[in-house]
């Protein structure tokens, strides 16, 4: 119970304003602010009349137990007052409420905040004698309870009036930031504008280099080739005789014309390969012999080094689907690199079968000088070359391992380095095994996501006659329409043009409305789409073979009751 400030009895209606003023008052006396005096006050009120309700003689008990005001109050009877309305009502003004119906006993406490001071408990005693008096009359309760009205309703108008500012400075606010998020919307699409210009300049810029190298190399090429006859006419066996020094001037001369002409041979297929006009042609290749090709062609050059060069070709492989002058190239580069910088030890070709990738994998593994960290993927960018002394020593232009890269890449694979300085270097390519021609012809793939259109170029290769790559509708259109493929697969999220826009374009175009489409996004569900839809997540080849196989036949049975209807028309 705590320590007792005073007691009260409820027998009569002007008990139960009085019990109601003397809650008040030793709520303030303890320490509780108006609100709260308010509250237990009003608590006090609705169980003092359900009290007496149920019978005159009702005893409250006012005690104060640490930093608690505890308010006890016994009924005469002992009725279940639980479910009562005053006892809900109460519930809701004070921070516990206790019911016990065996001593028949309702508890209410209220907590005094610890920041508030209260006075001692015998100069509460003492306040709460000299305020006794007679039991107040229901006037002049109901005059304190109005001021107590009256003094709520002004403070729920000043809170009213801060929200109403506060209101206004979000209004204020939220116009601000749309006048904002307007001015910048206006400076995206501005700069998107600019975007495209700065593309179409650098796509034109990129069209005048490539014609620049193609006019190079023609122009260069038949002097160069001019040179390096004449330079063997003057060498042979029927020239002229020479002395010593001019044998070697001239010999210098052609070495100079040779490698002149090997640079714009790579600098013009480097320009091929960039302007995405490396087109593979396809055909069944026999791996062993084209490996055992390259050891008698490269063999010479590497035991003149103490160099031995051998190679490992699966039984497992046989004969795949590949454009053999493509691999050849790519192949010759990593065995002529790894070749040159192999003072000793071995060079060693192997091709291997990945069944679970469906990949031939083919590795150059050398014991040469290595290549650091942090130059491996340098190595990939034209001119590049690892700086060291060994490389002073050999000739090369930095363009064969960016040039086989991109020959893997168009050949659906990849080319990986590995490597250890001192230790040699491991080169990686994995190719698409395929032992059949393709079912489709093009597939153009229109797709923001760069990692995606490689992974689903080599998805495609052996199943696709070529693969065209588009970064987003608008680029995917323009290649459409300079080149329609026989399939599209469609990404719904890209800049600039979205797919769902792009499929409406199609559908306008006289000639693209009959290029077979499927939908690959995140984005897979739309509501009524026509187009057969998968999603990127999880994506398995068989899958999307499936979806392209059933898109073609879809279109062309389409077509095929298209051509029967216009047939019988001409009949009737």
């Amino acid at each position: 119970m705590g320590e007792v400030l005073t007691r009260a009895e409820i027998s009569r209606d002007q008990d139960v304003f009085a019990v109601r003023q003397l809650g008040r008052q030793i709520a303030e006396l303890v320490g509780l602010e108006s609100q709260d005096q308010i509250r237990v006050a009003t608590a006090l009120s609705e169980i003092g009349r359900e009290a007496l309700a149920r019978g005159a003689g009702s005893a409250v008990v006012f005690a104060l137990r640490e930093d608690r005001l505890v308010i006890t109050l016994d009924y005469l009877d002992g009725a279940d007052v639980r479910e009562s309305e005053g006892v809900k009502l109460a519930g809701r003004m004070v921070d516990e409420i206790a019911l016990s119906a065996e001593d028949r006993r309702v508890t209410l406490v209220k907590r005094v905040p610890e920041h508030r001071r209260r006075r001692p408990l015998d100069g509460i005693r003492a306040e709460l004698a000299r305020l006794s008096s007679p039991p107040t009359a229901a006037l002049d309760v109901l005059r304190e309870q109005n001021r107590e009205l009256a003094g709520t309703l002004e403070e729920v108008l000043r809170l009213n009036a801060e929200l109403a500012e506060t209101n206004q400075g979000v209004l204020a606010l939220y116009n601000q930031l749309s006048t904002e998020l307007e001015e910048t919307n206006r400076g995206v699409v501005a700069l998107y504008a600019e975007l495209d210009e700065k593309s179409s300049q650098l796509r034109q810029a990129a069209e005048a280099r490539q014609r620049f190298w193609a006019n190079v190399s023609h122009e260069l090429r038949l002097p160069l080739t001019s040179i390096i006859g004449l330079v063997r006419l003057l060498l042979g066996s029927g020239a002229e005789p020479l002395t010593e020094e001019q044998q070697h001037q001239i010999t210098l001369v052609g070495t100079s014309a040779e490698t002149l002409l090997a640079l714009v041979g790579e600098l013009l297929d480097l320009a091929k390969a960039e302007s995405g006009r490396l087109d593979p042609h396809p055909s069944m290749v026999d791996v062993v012999a084209l490996a055992e090709g390259l050891r008698m062609t490269l063999q010479p050059a590497g035991r003149a080094d103490g160099v031995t060069l051998s190679v490992d070709v699966s039984d497992e492989i046989g004969e795949m689907f590949v454009d053999e002058t493509m691999l050849t190239t790519i192949l010759r580069n990593l065995l002529s690199n790894a070749l040159k910088f192999t003072e000793y030890g071995e060079v060693r070709l192997t091709a291997v079968v990945d069944p679970a990738m469906a990949e031939v994998v083919f590795t150059v593994a050398d014991t040469g000088v290595g290549i650091p960290a942090e130059h491996l993927e340098r190595v990939f960018e034209e001119f590049f070359q690892v700086p060291g002394s060994l490389q002073l020593k050999t000739k090369g232009t930095g363009l064969g391992l960016p040039y086989a890269r991109r020959l893997a890449e168009a050949l659906g694979g990849t080319l990986e380095l590995a490597s250890r300085p001192g230790e040699g270097t491991t080169a990686t390519l994995r190719v698409p095994h395929r032992m059949a021609s393709p079912e489709v012809g093009r597939v153009l793939v229109a797709d923001d996501d760069a990692g995606f259109r490689a992974v689903a170029r080599r998805m495609l290769f052996g199943f696709a006659a070529g693969v065209d790559e588009a970064a987003d509708g608008v680029e995917a259109l323009h290649l459409m329409r300079e080149r329609p493929p026989e399939v599209v697969l469609v990404d719904l999220l890209m800049p600039r043009l979205d797919g769902t826009a792009l499929l409406h374009k199609m559908a306008e175009d006289d000639v693209l409305c009959g290029v077979p489409a499927v939908v690959v996004s995140v984005v897979s569900e739309q509501p009524g789409a026509s187009h057969p839809a998968l999603s990127k997540h999880g994506l398995r080849r068989d899958q999307l073979l499936e979806a392209i196989r059933e898109a073609v036949r879809e279109k062309a049975g389409r077509h095929a009751g298209s051509a029967e209807g216009d047939g019988g028309g001409a009949h009737d």
